[in-house]
Order: C-alpha cells, then structure tokens, then sequence
C-alpha cells in the first residue's frame, strides 16, 4: 500500500557530501578497510594454547595482601 509517490530524483545533502568526497578520494573505501582490518579483524585464535594458559594458571588468594 504506497501512500505518498517516492521521489528517486531526491539526494539528501549527505548523500551528496559523501559522493562528493568518494569523487575527490577515489581510495577512501580501501583505506577504510584497512583502518577496520587494522582495528577489528582478530588473527584466529589458537585452542590448545587457550587451554594450556588457562591450565597453567596459579589461583590467587582471596586476600591478596595477607601473608601466609
């Protein structure tokens, strides 16, 4: 059910802005995947090495500061 007729003619200012700065910057999507890679893609994570740290691992006393 379609109220109102929907204008595809129509660029908000943003949208405008940043096709304006992808024209100017051909490269910034590339460099903004490296910026994400560099900051949130995680090298994989090693189970058995997860497990022998854990393992490992010395309790702490309850009272850190109290000598036995």
């Amino acid at each position: 059910m379609l109220f109102h007729k929907v204008s595809k003619k129509y660029e908000s200012e943003a949208t405008k802005f940043i096709a304006e700065l992808k024209q100017k910057n051909p490269q910034l999507e590339e460099q903004q995947r490296a910026g994400r890679a560099l900051l949130w893609d995680k090298a994989p994570i090693d189970l058995d090495k997860v497990a022998r740290e854990q393992a490992s691992r010395v309790k702490q006393q309850s009272y850190v500061y109290q000598n036995h």
